[in-house]
């Protein structure tokens, strides 16, 4: 399974993603390790926060992609 920057991720789909245990993911996000958004009572992952725990440099390069994209967007649409 491929990790999208932008895609949001249960925390079930996490522990999947990062093959670990529910008890090691409630960890990570009581600690802080592991950003996530609360919404009711359950927790939503961003797919770059799970990148950055697997790997800082792919997590960078997406960001940095994300950026370069909306960027040239923002500057193309900006006269309309």
């Amino acid at each position: 399974m491929k990790i999208e920057p932008n895609e949001v991720y249960t925390p079930i789909e996490a522990e999947v993603l990062l093959k670990v245990s529910k008890s090691t993911i409630k960890r990570m996000l009581k600690s802080g390790l592991l950003r996530a958004n609360k919404i009711g009572k359950q927790y939503r992952i961003m797919g770059h926060e799970l990148l950055k725990m697997l790997s800082p440099e792919i997590d960078k390069k997406a960001t940095d992609l994300y950026q370069k994209v909306k960027t040239t967007t923002i500057n193309k649409t900006k006269n309309w």
